[in-house]
């Protein structure tokens, strides 16, 4: 509300504000809206930016994946956020960001020990109705291809949309121990995922092909998986250890 004063021949506002109404976002075909959830954070909206995710002092901006309290299965070492790998499997430690996203440019550096498995989530819903955030987001996947102990397929490979997409033959991965720089890029459904400098992955969510492959491979059981066109961003506690660090997105 406002108050508009008029003092002689001198027009003067007083107690201005205004209000923004809050308008929903297009939904895109096959493109579910993040619903609110019974104990759920609510993070007021602020202008599109470009949003540092990590401080590479703390674990500000971040918690657990359906939880609330002290994360205690990742830490802060060296100017990195790193999994502990605490998790028994692909759920219970995952770390989950505070604020939600719906178009946006996601950058990343990562590194990985032997054998380790990881993975970056977008549009990650939470509610007590899922056990982890891959149930709602897709996923960059982040392992060891070479040392991991099992024979793993393309779709499981770094890079993949995990068990959707595999990498294309731009994949240059850096050795094991040592930094890559990742990139998820999601734009009203035109989705691309590169990998040191390359740009590897590159598709449109939410089409019949798509669709398709979401319900007759991995995801056929989980009805709510990549529909959210809103939501958190997560990292992946999949019981190895992960390095992340310089976490950055553009909302676009």
């Amino acid at each position: 509300m406002f108050k508009l004063l008029v003092l002689g021949s001198t027009v003067a506002l007083a107690s201005f504000i205004v209000k923004e109404p809050i308008s929903k976002p297009a939904n895109p075909a096959g493109a579910m809206a993040a619903m609110p959830l019974a104990g759920k954070r609510f993070i007021a909206r602020t202008p599109k930016s470009t949003l540092t995710l990590f401080d590479g002092k703390t674990l500000n901006g971040w918690h657990g994946f359906n939880k609330s309290g002290k994360v205690e299965n990742w830490t802060v070492q060296d100017g990195s956020l790193v999994c502990l790998g605490a998790a028994k499997d692909a759920h219970g430690g995952d770390l989950v960001s505070d604020r939600e996203f719906t178009d946006f440019e996601l950058s990343w550096e990562w590194k990985v020990d032997k054998g380790s498995n990881s993975g970056v989530m977008y549009h990650v819903i939470e509610g007590l109705q899922y056990k982890a955030p891959y149930e709602t987001g897709p996923e960059y996947q982040i392992i060891d291809d070479i040392g991991f102990p099992a024979q793993l397929e393309l779709w499981q490979q770094t890079g993949a949309d995990y068990a959707m997409t595999p990498a294309n033959d731009q994949k240059k991965l850096s050795p094991i121990g040592e930094w890559n720089t990742s990139k998820i890029v999601f734009n009203k459904g035109h989705v691309e995922h590169w990998l040191n400098g390359k740009k590897i992955i590159e598709f449109q969510a939410w089409t019949d092909d798509w669709n398709k492959r979401r319900t007759t491979g991995k995801w056929k059981d989980y009805p709510d998986y990549g529909k959210a066109a809103t939501g958190e961003i997560a990292l992946q506690d999949h019981g190895n250890k992960a390095y992340y660090r310089k976490i950055v997105i553009k909302e676009l």
